[in-house]
C-alpha cells in the first residue's frame, strides 16, 4: 500500500535486542503453533467446538486456553523491535522474500482476473451473457470450501456466535463486493471500453481516500509516487487503445455507463478496504465463509430477478459447461489469494497490481483472439511494474503488513499468514532460542 504504518518503538526496550527478562519469558512458553490463520501462542488447544471465551480478548480461528495477553504482547513487541530496529536501507525490502511473494501474487491474481474475462469473451460468443448468474457459481464454491472448515475449527456455537455479533458486518462486505460485480458489468454495455478502464482509476482514488481517513493509514512519498507511475502505465496502455481504435466504438449510453462504472469502483474501492481490515482481525476462512455465505443469497436473488430472460435465451451445452468451469476456478483462486495479499500488502497495492491485467488480456487476446499488440502495450508493462517497485521503496522491513488501526503491537488483530503480528512473534522466538544457545555455552 501506499501508506505508511503508524509504527512507534516497542515500550519494552530502546535497544534493538530484547532484554534477557524478555528472552527467560518467551523461554517460559511453549513454542508457538501455526494453524493457519490464528497463532495458538501457549499451552495445547482445548475443545475445538466449545473455545473458552477470554476478558481480554477474541478467539477467532482456533480454541486455546486462557494465556496472559501481556506475555503475548510482550513477544510481539520484542519482534516489531528487532525488525524495526534493525539496519534498514532503502532497497531493504526488495532483498526479502515478501516482497517476491508479494509481487508473484499480484501477478497471479492479474492473471486470474484476465481469466475470468477470457472466459466471460467465450461465454458471449457461444450466445450465453449471465453476469449475475455465472458469478453465482463462485460464491457456492467458496461455501463448500470454506464453511466446512470454518465449522470445524469454531463448532456450531461459537459459529452462531459469530454470525450474531458479525454478520451484518459480513452481510455489508458481501454486498459491496457483489454490487461492485454487478455495476462494473452493466458499465461495459452502456459504455465504451475505454470510459470503462478510465472510471476503474476511481477505485484507486478511494481505497486511498478511505484508508487515509476511516483506517488513519499516511502514506509516504514513495507510495503515492509508485501508484502515479503505475497509474501512468495504465495511461499509456490506455492511449494505445485509442490510437489503434481498439476503444469499443460508440457509446450506447455513454452517461447511463459512464453512471454505472463510477459506482462499480466506488463500490469496489469500499469492499478492497473493508476486506483489508477484515482479514487483519479475523482469520481467513472466517472471512471467505460469509462471504461466500452471503454471496449466495445477494447475488443469488440478484439473479433471478436479472438474469432470467438472459438464462432462457442462453445456448447450453460441453462448451459452455466448461467455460463456467474455468470462469468459476479462476475467480475462486483469486478470492483465496485476496486476502494475503491484502494482509502482506494493503487494498491499494492490490487495486495497482490488478492493472497489469489488461496487458495479459491483450497477450492471450494475440495467441487466443489474433489481435494485434501495439508497441506501447510492452511500455505500459514496465511502467506499471516500475510503480509496484517504487511503492515499496519506503525501507521497512515489514512492508505494509503492520497495519496502523491495530495498535503499535498490532494488539488488534490476528496473527495469522502474512501479518505482521505473526512475522514479530517468530522474530521474538527464533532471538529467544540464539540467546539461550548462547547463555548455555
Amino acid at each position: 500500500m501506499p501508506f505508511e504504518r503508524s509504527s512507534s518503538s516497542s515500550p519494552t526496550s530502546s535497544s534493538s535486542r530484547p532484554n534477557t527478562t524478555t528472552y527467560t519469558l518467551l523461554l517460559n512458553m511453549s513454542g508457538p503453533t501455526d494453524t493457519g490463520d490464528k497463532y495458538v501462542y501457549g499451552s495445547p488447544a482445548t475443545a475445538a467446538n466449545d473455545p473458552p471465551d477470554t476478558d481480554n480478548k477474541d478467539v477467532y480461528g482456533t480454541t486455546t486456553t486462557p494465556v496472559s495477553s501481556a506475555d503475548e504482547s510482550a513477544a510481539v513487541a520484542a519482534g516489531l523491535q528487532a525488525l524495526e530496529a534493525s539496519s534498514v536501507h532503502w532497497y531493504s525490502y526488495f532483498a526479502t522474500l515478501d516482497f517476491w511473494v508479494v509481487i508473484l501474487i499480484g501477478q497471479v491474481l492479474a492473471l486470474c482476473i484476465t481469466g475470468t474475462n477470457t472466459f466471460s469473451s467465450f461465454l458471449v460468443e457461444r450466445g450465453t451473457s449471465i453476469p449475475a448468474f455465472q458469478t453465482l457459481f463462485n460464491y457456492i464454491l467458496l461455501t463448500l470450501i470454506y464453511l466446512p472448515y470454518c465449522l470445524y475449527c469454531y463448532g456450531p456455537r461459537k459459529l452462531g456466535k459469530v454470525i450474531w455479533r458479525d454478520g451484518w458486518k459480513y452481510f455489508i462486505l458481501s454486498f459491496l463486493d457483489v454490487e461492485g460485480n454487478y455495476f462494473t458489468v452493466l458499465a461495459y454495455r452502456y459504455t465504451t471500453i475505454l470510459s470503462a478502464q478510465l472510471l476503474n482509476f476511481w477505485s484507486i482514488v478511494c481505497v486511498v481516500i478511505l484508508s487515509f481517513t476511516v483506517l488513519k493509514v499516511r502514506y509516504k512519498w514513495t507510495q503515492i509516487a509508485g501508484i502515479l507511475v503505475c497509474c501512468g502505465g495504465m495511461g499509456v496502455l490506455l492511449a494505445s487503445d485509442h490510437i489503434t481504435g481498439s476503444n469499443g466504438g460508440r457509446a450506447a449510453n455513454a452517461v447511463k455507463g459512464d453512471l454505472f462504472g463510477l459506482l462499480g469502483a466506488t463500490l469496489y474501492g469500499l469492499s478492497n478496504v473493508f476486506e483489508e481490515w477484515f482479514v487483519s482481525k479475523r482469520p481467513v476462512y472466517e472471512v471467505l465463509t460469509f462471504l461466500g455465505v452471503f454471496g449466495v443469497l445477494i447475488n443469488g436473488v440478484q439473479a433471478a430477478i436479472f438474469d432470467r430472460g438472459s438464462f432462457a435465451s442462453a445456448t447450453w451445452n460441453g462448451a459452455v459447461g466448461g467455460y463456467l468451469v474455468g470462469y468459476t476456478l479462476c475467480l475462486a483462486v483469486f478470492y483465496s489469494l485476496a486476502p494475503l495479499l491484502l494482509r502482506m500488502a494493503s487494498a491499494a497495492f492490490f487495486d495497482i497490481s490488478l492493472l497489469t491485467g489488461n496487458f495479459w488480456g491483450v497477450i492471450i487476446g494475440v495467441h487466443v483472439f489474433g489481435l494485434a499488440i501495439h508497441y506501447l502495450y510492452p511500455v505500459a508493462f514496465v511502467l506499471i511494474i516500475v510503480g509496484l517497485v517504487v511503492y515499496f521503496l519506503a525501507g521497512s522491513m515489514l512492508g505494509d503488513s503492520k497495519k496502523p488501526w491495530l495498535g503499535d503491537n498490532q494488539e488488534g488483530g490476528v496473527a495469522g499468514i502474512g501479518t505482521a503480528k505473526l512475522k514479530a512473534l517468530n522474530v521474538a522466538r527464533k532471538k529467544a532460542l540464539v540467546a539461550q544457545g548462547t547463555e548455555s555455552a
